[in-house]
Parts: structure tokens; C-alpha cells; sequence
């Protein structure tokens, strides 16, 4: 079998839209500064954003365990192109971060710290005034 390529471009637009769980994630980023997630009780899986079913099991799930904002790097990488292929001029070190009461990762920079490595304790790093997005979240810092 061989494998073909072709090339071009693709242009691709889209929205996203939250849905039930994530909007009340997002507000809850927003409004009170805290990681909104969902416990299954038949899995014992605390999901974080928070889910409306559990991946596992198919259980409804409720918008309604605070995790973090404490947390351990599970994985990281230093990025030194950014998403359009362009050459940064500062490379990005971007982590999977286990919030503590959580059993799944968040994927964010890592800010202030030097050498990350597996295990280590970071601390959520908020913005000053959130949005109700993602990027409330600076990124995670030394804990």
C-alpha cells in the first residue's frame, strides 16, 4: 500500500460553542477563579473541564467539584514554532497539568519555571480581569 499526498491548502473557519458543562466551567474560571469539574460516582473519574456524561461509562455527570488550583506536571514540551509554523522568538514550554482532585490533565504554559519535570507542583496563574475563556489561565507557575 502506498501512501499518497497532495498538496494544497485547506481553509478552515469555525466557532466553538461550549456547551452546557464547559459554559459553566468557563464561568465558574471566570467569576470565581476555580476549575470546575465533573466526579462520576459508578467510575470514580473526576473530569476536568467538566463533562456532561463520563467518557467510561456513559454516566450522567453534574458541573460540580472545584478542583485545583494546585497541581503535578504529568508531561511537557518546549515548543519553538508556533501554530502557523512561524519561528518564535521565545521558545513556549507547555505542560499536562493533573490538577489536584482531578483524574484527567489541562494542557497550558508553564510560567517561571526553569527545569519542569514530571512530578513537579505547579499553581494556577490567573489574569487580572477573566473573560470566561480559557486564557483567564496565564498558564501554571512554580507552587
Amino acid at each position: 500500500m502506498s501512501v499518497r499526498k497532495l498538496q494544497g491548502e485547506l481553509p478552515v473557519s469555525f466557532r466553538y460553542t461550549p456547551g452546557v458543562a464547559n459554559t459553566a466551567f468557563f464561568e465558574a474560571l471566570r467569576d470565581r477563579g476555580v476549575f470546575l469539574g465533573s466526579r462520576c460516582e459508578n467510575c470514580g473519574v473526576t473530569y476536568v473541564p467538566a463533562r456532561l456524561f463520563c467518557e467510561r461509562c456513559f454516566a450522567e455527570l453534574g458541573a460540580d467539584v472545584e478542583c485545583g488550583p494546585g497541581g503535578t506536571i504529568e508531561s511537557w514540551t518546549i515548543g519553538h514554532v508556533g501554530v502557523d509554523g512561524e519561528r518564535l522568538d521565545e521558545p513556549v514550554t507547555l505542560a499536562h497539568v493533573r490538577l489536584d482532585g482531578a483524574d484527567t490533565v489541562l494542557m497550558h504554559f508553564l510560567l517561571g519555571i526553569r527545569e519542569p519535570a514530571i512530578g513537579l507542583r505547579v499553581r494556577a496563574m490567573m489574569i487580572e480581569e477573566p473573560v470566561g475563556s480559557i486564557l483567564d489561565l496565564r498558564g501554571f507557575g512554580p507552587a
